[in-house]
């Protein structure tokens, strides 16, 4: 049969993205490979917790509802498992009701080859040595925080949490809004663009950078590793139509005024559509993300993506030479 990809977004989740693995992961890093594949036989039919990117997974599916007939969305489970260790996880998407049909299970080798193969626009995991590799081969890829889980109370959809005077937190009803189905958010440099212009601050301080944004302007950024996928996104709000689309965006990067037109001139030259924009200058990014409801942010800093996993999932892009450095353009912004 005749697998059509044209227009379709396809996106690789491993195991650890998809369902929380943490107990599991703990036993492989403590006894071994042989006891964790004992452990998901002997617990095959228990069901696996959402892991951090259960809530993002489950939304893009969705978007096959609104085109009956035909799939917008195809997800693949891309797991270091083997396939005999592998039935407590389709076990569990089946207790989801997941609609993934196709699986690489790959006994502990590297998954990169296989995702050219499977033509895929985004790939999310916990290992980096995969995540890099992905990258390097042009798709979309982030390491995603498992570290990090949101603490107390989460309010439902349509409501809102406030304190009693016993300090217990209680959740109220609020007037109901509309919601899209899927929030993502993206940071700038090393992630939509290529680390050029960041570089330029690395090297020879902020003034530089700024007067290099400034005298380029009108000059598109260079597309970074999430721009494809980027393109393909705004490609799907386009054909679900802009009333009501259930996809929003953000751009919620560092830069501020004057390295803000820049950044609106590419969004234009790549005629993509990123609904919502904040250029914090170096304030912390981790409240805007949970304003937004973002189901997922991707940053290229560990600093960033660390923070803001504590209140909506988030993964790193181990993309540009100054990945995880120690000094980044939003710390000196903050300091302005």
């Amino acid at each position: 049969m005749t697998h059509q990809q044209e227009n379709k977004m396809v996106i690789g989740v491993s195991s650890r993205a998809l369902f929380d693995l943490t107990v599991e992961n703990e036993i492989f890093e403590r006894d071994g490979l042989r006891a964790y594949c004992s452990y998901q036989v002997e617990h095959e039919q228990d069901i696996l917790k959402p892991g951090p990117g259960f809530g993002l997974i489950k939304s893009l599916l969705k978007l096959n509802a609104y085109r009956p007939g035909k799939r917008l969305v195809d997800v693949i489970i891309m797991s270091r498992n083997s396939p005999d260790s592998s039935l407590r996880v389709f076990n569990s998407i089946a207790h989801y009701g997941l609609d993934i049909t196709r699986s690489v299970l790959v006994s502990g080798a590297s998954l990169a080859p296989y995702l050219a193969a499977f033509h895929t626009d985004l790939f999310l995991s916990a290992y980096e040595d995969d995540v890099r590799s992905a990258i390097d081969s042009g798709i979309a890829a982030g390491i995603i925080c498992t570290e990090h889980k949101i603490q107390g109370i989460l309010p439902q959809p349509g409501t809102v949490p406030q304190r009693e005077e016993s300090g217990r937190a209680q959740v109220i009803p609020m007037t109901p809004r509309p919601h899209p189905e899927i929030r993502i958010a993206f940071d700038g440099d090393a992630v939509l663009f290529t680390d050029e212009s960041e570089m330029i601050f690395k090297e020879k301080g902020l003034s530089a950078f700024e007067e290099n944004e400034r005298n380029r302007a009108r000059e598109p950024l260079a597309e970074g590793p999430f721009a494809s996928f980027l393109k393909k996104l705004s490609g799907l709000q386009r054909e679900l139509g802009a009333e009501d689309c259930p996809i929003r965006t953000a751009l919620v990067t560092s830069r501020c005024a004057p390295a803000h037109e820049r950044v609106l001139r590419t969004m234009r030259a790549w005629n993509v559509r990123m609904d919502e924009a904040f250029f914090l200058g170096g304030l912390e990014k981790r409240d805007v993300l949970k304003a937004f409801g973002a189901q997922i942010f991707f940053d290229d800093q560990s600093v960033h993506t660390l923070s803001a996993a504590q209140s909506v999932p988030a993964a790193r892009v181990p993309y540009g030479r100054a990945a995880g450095g120690p000094h980044s353009l939003g710390e000196s912004l903050a300091e302005k």
